[in-house]
């Protein structure tokens, strides 16, 4: 059916590489590639039967993408590179007129900042080149994206409050890790809160609002405000929103090891000097902690990650809760990698087969919000990411 290029070769490019590898119907020829072709290589023959072509390719280099592309001619780039190179990558796919799918907004170097603004600006030149960009294809977001939208099709007349919950009970053995990449994960969770609510963005100091939440299959777990980048999106293409926050659940043990690595600097996106030579604090960090792809082996327990909602259906206040968990040992048995990467991997597959089967596909920068959900929730079921819902329960929000 059609061509992909994948681009980045870390837990999530191997979670799409498989999955898409498992649908020759679909997914009819497949390149992977990264700035080091070994780890693309070693995906590839891991998967097997000759279905993933590789390449070395530099995410930052828009002369490369764009001649890697052009020799390739996929149909479809899939960026599961880093988010500083959504725009780089962005850049190419105009250049050859190529469409665009990622799981994560754009965020500068040079500032912890998650923002659309960068790449909802490409919407006039996507449009005019007729090509589609596909934005936040992954679970959060993504996944949660998609479960508000189908929340608002089929259970609501107006959805007033949506609070999205972050679960991970897994327990991988490491003193300290992070799920996927240390410098992204650790500027994420340490950024300032923001959520939501009558109309304006309000924001708190770091982890300054949490409260005990109850996750299927998992019981009671202290989860935290923070910011993430779908509020954004959700808002906006929901107007009838009154309040929409994001919680995700950290343990005491991480915390601490968090704080500690800020109070020292090692958090620290700026260059600083050592021994004659620039080096950032955080990239250092990133060089010495475990590898979240190494992760999976010795992962235990399971993710629960979900939109917990209420509004109004027939005039009558209705509350609405969907999720899905995923177990980590299940995931590494199928793929190799922990459940994080597979709920970001998965979605970004269905994702691409959603385009290509003409069901996702329209000239112009799109948030998955902005779709047909009912495809995309089918193939969640079918893929490996079974999701459940709940109807006028108790959502433990204020």
């Amino acid at each position: 059916m059609g061509k992909v290029l994948i681009i980045g070769a870390g837990g999530v490019g191997t979670v799409v590489a498989h999955k898409m590898a498992a649908l020759p119907e679909v997914f009819t020829d497949i390149m992977l590639a990264s700035r080091t072709k070994s780890k693309c290589d070693a995906i590839a023959r891991k998967i097997g039967g000759n279905r993933i072509k590789t390449a070395q390719v530099d995410a930052d280099n828009v002369p490369q993408l764009v001649e890697l592309i052009r020799t390739f001619k996929p149909d479809l780039v899939v960026n599961v590179a880093l988010p500083y190179q959504d725009l780089t990558i962005m850049d190419a796919c105009l250049e050859t007129e190529t469409s665009y799918l990622d799981t994560a907004n754009y965020e500068p170097k040079n500032e912890a900042k998650f923002e659309y603004k960068w790449q909802w600006a490409y919407q006039n030149r996507f449009k005019e080149a007729g090509i589609t960009a596909i934005l936040g294809c992954g679970f959060d977001p993504g996944v949660t994206s998609v479960f508000t939208a189908y929340a608002a099709k089929h259970h609501f007349d107006e959805i007033h409050y949506l609070d999205i919950v972050d679960c991970n009970a897994g327990e991988h053995g490491k003193a300290f890790a992070t799920n996927f990449n240390p410098e992204i994960n650790i500027r994420e969770v340490t950024q300032r809160g923001k959520y939501w609510e009558d109309g304006q963005w309000k924001e708190t100091a770091p982890h300054e609002i949490h409260k005990p939440l109850n996750y299927p299959n998992i019981g009671p777990k202290e989860s935290y405000l923070i910011y993430h980048e779908e509020l954004e999106s959700l808002v906006k293409n929901f107007p009838t929103l009154k309040r929409a926050r994001f919680w995700m659940t950290f343990g005491q043990e991480y915390l601490t090891h968090l704080r500690v690595i800020q109070n020292i600097g090692m958090a620290g996106i700026e260059p600083i000097m050592y021994e004659g030579r620039e080096i950032v604090p955080i990239q250092f960090l990133k060089a010495v902690l475990p590898n979240p792809g190494d992760l999976g082996e010795n992962y235990k327990g399971e993710t629960s990650i979900g939109c917990r909602i209420r509004g109004k259906k027939d005039g009558k206040e209705k509350t609405y809760y969907i999720y899905n968990n995923c177990s980590h040992e299940v995931a590494y048995q199928e793929t190799g990698t922990q459940a994080v990467s597979y709920t970001t991997g998965v979605p970004a597959m269905i994702g691409a087969m959603m385009y290509l089967q003409g069901l996702w596909k329209k000239p112009g920068v799109f948030n998955v919000e902005e779709f047909n959900p009912d495809p995309f929730m089918e193939a969640l079921n079918q893929y490996g990411l079974p999701w459940h819902e709940l109807h006028n329960v108790d959502l433990e929000m204020d």
